[in-house]
């Protein structure tokens, strides 16, 4: 488990827990990927996942799954996802290493 790409903390897998009830999909998890975009660069992409895709890594924890875009791991490297929420928002945060630069929104980062 040292070795895991993305660890979750025990809020993040709540939070999962929360939204996968909701859905009403045929969800069998969440996808986390990165896309170009945003003033520093690059954004996080959180979707729901019906299916397992080719190559992509899957994190299971205490009853979550959690996968892992391909192109989105050397950029997720030893990221951990956690939830906050407070009295005027609510958010998964990625507390990444990789990390070189953030915008001051918080909505993307450069590597």
């Amino acid at each position: 488990m040292s070795n895991q790409i993305l660890k979750l903390s025990e809020n993040a897998v709540q939070r999962i827990k929360e939204i996968m009830t909701l859905n009403k999909t045929k969800a069998v998890g969440v996808r986390i990927g990165v896309k170009s975009g945003g003033c520093a660069g690059m954004s996080y992409v959180m979707e729901y996942a019906e299916d397992v895709k080719p190559n992509e890594e899957v994190i299971e924890e205490k009853g979550i799954k959690v996968f892992i875009d391909p192109k989105a791991i050397m950029y997720l490297l030893g990221t951990e996802m956690d939830y906050k929420k407070d009295k005027f928002s609510s958010q998964f945060i990625f507390k990444n290493p990789n990390e070189t630069e953030r915008c001051g929104c918080g909505e993307s980062f450069k590597v």
